[in-house]
């Protein structure tokens, strides 16, 4: 009973260090610090509301009693670390890793305890970073960029750490590495300005429409009732193509905000693509188009993803192919596993697009017909939100296209490791 009180008081004294050390650094989020000084204090309450204490340790012997104690060191402060919300490391002086919290292990996509930083942590800024504090033990603060494959942005923040060696009952020098990620601040600047920028050069031509047919009808139109409806009706349309505008800037910005979260519920493939096709079912009927699904794998097409989203990326698609499908044509919807993939083949028997502008399509605003696209009701945002969904999933998307034939749009999406639980709504 005495060991374990030891082991406790150490372990509280070690938390509270480390929260002090914490709490040095400058511009830490209010969780990390909330969670250290919620756990501190829990464990000084228990230790104080344990009976029949009778030494008062001193507190080198305390630190020594948690280092002996396994169960303390090698149990309690993983979940610990795992509790905090930002990603943490904590690696000896020679750089292997010796704790890796949740956050951590999803950012870097391996459990890298017991392997060296390198093997997850490739930015030479926080190697450089952890070799100084190593040798001067000094905090330093550095930016960490991940480009693929998603672009993510963290602040990290490096310290000096004497971490507890279970096993030998000793205190080791030690790096803690904790990281802030400023991914979403950093797109919400960026969604801001993109938004500025893309909605007031995509609105002044319909803004500049509506503004001439109300001077046309105050003016020379005036008392022409003929003029005067068929203006309203170009006003309703410039204003339903303004709204369709707004509508997929404002998708597109949501869907670039989260792009750094990997989707967690597992989802049917094929049944989000039937579901689509039912949906659309009145539009292939009034082009007189028929949609033919078709089955290629005994595997059931399960991936890890949003299902709202995933329902958008096959909306647009399978839409754009019946808007330029020529009347009376077949449109092949195709699924096919292979590789730790599912392959969704979206074929028209369109007009085609020419080979130069194929790169070119998933660009915000690109229209291989500017004039074509609109009187289609395009907002030349389509494409863009599909790759940005794709992106999100760890998806791609392939184009092929040949004039006169028409185009093949193929989602792949990876293939969900574990099928429970499905949702099949």
């Amino acid at each position: 009973m005495s060991d374990n009180k030891s082991a406790l008081w150490g372990m509280a004294i070690l938390l509270l260090s480390a929260m002090a050390t914490l709490l040095v650094m400058q511009d830490l989020t209010m969780p990390v610090i909330t969670a250290a000084v919620f756990i501190g204090l829990a464990l000084i309450v228990l230790l104080v509301s344990t009976r029949r204490v009778n030494v008062q340790p001193q507190g080198d012997q305390l630190v020594m009693a948690a280092g002996r104690n396994a169960w303390a060191v090698e149990r309690i402060l993983p979940l610990i670390g795992d509790a905090i919300p930002d990603p943490m490391i904590i690696l000896d002086q020679r750089g292997t890793v010796l704790l890796c919290n949740m956050s951590a292990r999803r950012l870097l996509e391996m459990d890298p305890r017991g392997q060296h930083v390198s093997t997850g942590i490739r930015a030479p800024s926080i190697l450089d970073a952890i070799d100084e504090v190593a040798a001067t033990r000094t905090v330093q603060q550095v930016d960490y960029e991940v480009r693929v494959p998603i672009e993510r942005r963290f602040e990290a923040l490096v310290a000096p750490l004497q971490w507890m060696e279970a096993r030998k009952g000793e205190s080791i020098p030690s790096v803690l590495v904790l990281m802030r990620d400023l991914t979403r601040a950093y797109q919400v600047e960026r969604m801001r300005a993109d938004f500025i920028a893309n909605a007031s050069h995509e609105l002044r031509t319909p803004l500049a429409s509506v503004l001439g047919f109300i001077e046309t009808l105050q003016g020379a139109a005036k008392n022409d009732t003929a003029a005067r409806e068929r203006f309203l009706e170009l006003m309703r349309i410039q204003g339903y193509r303004m709204t369709r505008l707004i509508d997929d800037l404002l998708s597109l910005s949501r869907i670039e905000m989260n792009a750094h979260l990997l989707p967690t519920e597992t989802i049917n493939v094929e049944q989000i693509v039937r579901h689509v096709v039912d949906v659309l079912s009145p539009l292939a009927t009034e082009h007189g188009v028929e949609v033919k699904l078709s089955i290629s794998t005994d595997v059931p097409p399960l991936t890890r993803g949003a299902r709202d989203e995933l329902v958008q990326v096959f909306e647009n698609l399978i839409e754009n192919a019946l808007k330029y499908s020529h009347d009376g044509k077949l449109i092949e919807v195709n699924f096919e596993t292979k590789a730790g993939f599912v392959d969704v083949s979206i074929r028209d028997h369109g007009p085609g697009i020419p080979e130069e502008h194929l790169p070119r399509l998933t660009e915000r605003f690109y229209r291989v017909s500017t004039q074509d696209s609109r009187a289609r009701g395009g907002t030349g945002l389509g494409l863009a939100i599909v790759k940005h969904i794709l992106n999100r999933h760890r998806g791609k998307l392939r184009i092929k296209s040949t004039v006169g034939e028409g185009s093949t749009f193929t989602v792949r999406l990876p293939l969900a490791p574990n099928p429970n639980p499905v949702s099949n709504q």
